[in-house]
């Protein structure tokens, strides 16, 4: 089998297996990393120190793969027309919060993506038993978004989110890796973003310093999922309802507008989390937190984390009935969720009402 067919059939294959784009790139240092070098040196990552931790290893995917030649970039779309009781809530959603799309149900989008990947790499050590493949989905270094614009997936937009003209930018990045010849796709011929300035406008932390450049530590999404402490006050008020990463510059995009649906997005929106009742968030303790959350992506913020964001959100909207779950969760285990609380019972309080909890 020439190089090229097994190329057209392994796309065929990832099709088969539901990943709505396919592209291969070569396995060189990609073209921006001298950028992600000077973001990470900015400050940017926050917390995220893991990033630093491997800055070296993103130079290349051989750091992944030793001897990798080609990487076939996937996109796996995610349910985004949102459910009735979120389309037709007003904002801010009283005693209710938003959680991000991709985040909306069961399964976990790395459970998944990782059954589809090890299926797609299966088939392809069928046809090439001596081949070296390896799939990966957001947890190893890899700069996925610049091997998915290589590959011709789309471009990089100014919210830095990869776009798709079909697909807009409501899918999942995943990559198989191997020591193949793969034919190499060209890359997106530019980008569609013109002079449009939407998600940069809309962002109400202005984690946006420029077009195409992220400030992490003032991204909803990086606050509500990977910050591990307390939530500075001046970005805590405009969390807004989110308490679980955050859709706002992909809402507004024009390209998301039109997007496809497809028959193997995932999750599936659970009833219960598009959106996710107030009252009954902040009353979870640790066991109630791993039943419900176990096998989601908010799992990764734990309880500590999640609730932390739920007494923002109840602050934010000044939500009265919140306040006997606040003050029980002021006496709560963790003192993160101690403090949350305490800041959004000084917010409940009513006009020549004195603060019952002074402290945050």
């Amino acid at each position: 089998m020439s190089e090229a067919v097994l190329t057209s059939q392994l796309k065929a294959e990832a099709a088969r297996l539901g990943f709505v784009l396919s592209g291969v790139a070569a396995a060189a240092t990609p073209a921006r990393y001298a950028d992600f070098l000077k973001w990470l040196d900015a400050g940017y990552a926050g917390q995220m120190h893991y990033l630093e931790a491997r800055r070296d290893a993103y130079a290349s995917p051989s750091s992944i793969l030793d001897g990798c030649t080609t990487l076939r970039m996937l996109g796996y779309a995610y349910c985004h027309h949102e459910p009735e009781a979120l389309a037709s809530a007003q904002s801010p959603m009283h005693g209710q919060a938003r959680v991000a799309r991709y985040a909306w149900g069961t399964p976990d989008y790395h459970e998944h993506l990782f059954d589809q990947l090890q299926r797609l790499r299966q088939w392809l050590v069928r046809e090439r038993p001596q081949a070296r493949v390896r799939g990966v989905v957001d947890t190893a270094p890899l700069l996925e978004r610049e091997f998915a614009a290589a590959a011709g997936l789309g471009w990089i937009g100014k919210n830095t989110l990869l776009l798709n003209r079909r697909w807009g930018s409501y899918f999942f990045l995943a990559a198989l890796l191997t020591d193949l010849p793969l034919e190499i796709d060209p890359p997106t011929d530019k980008g569609y973003c013109g002079t449009c300035r939407a998600c940069l406008a809309a962002c109400p932390t202005g984690a946006f310093p420029q077009p195409y450049v992220l400030d992490a530590r003032r991204c909803i999404s990086y606050l509500t999922i990977e910050h591990r402490d307390a939530i500075d006050p001046d970005l805590a008020q405009h969390l807004g309802d989110w308490v679980f990463g955050c859709d706002i510059c992909q809402e507004v995009c024009p390209w998301n507008r039109r997007v496809e649906s497809s028959a193997y997005a995932i999750p599936e929106p659970s009833p219960d989390m598009a959106p996710v009742d107030l009252i009954s968030l902040l009353n979870l303790d640790e066991a109630g937190f791993r039943e419900k959350f176990r096998h989601t992506p908010l799992w990764r913020g734990k309880r500590r984390g999640v609730l932390r964001n739920a007494c923002l959100v109840a602050g934010n909207q000044k939500f009265l009935p919140a306040r006997a779950a606040l003050e029980k969760l002021t006496r709560d285990p963790e003192p993160l969720i101690q403090q949350a609380a305490a800041w959004a019972l000084q917010r409940l309080v009513q006009p020549n009402e004195q603060p019952a909890i002074n402290r945050f």
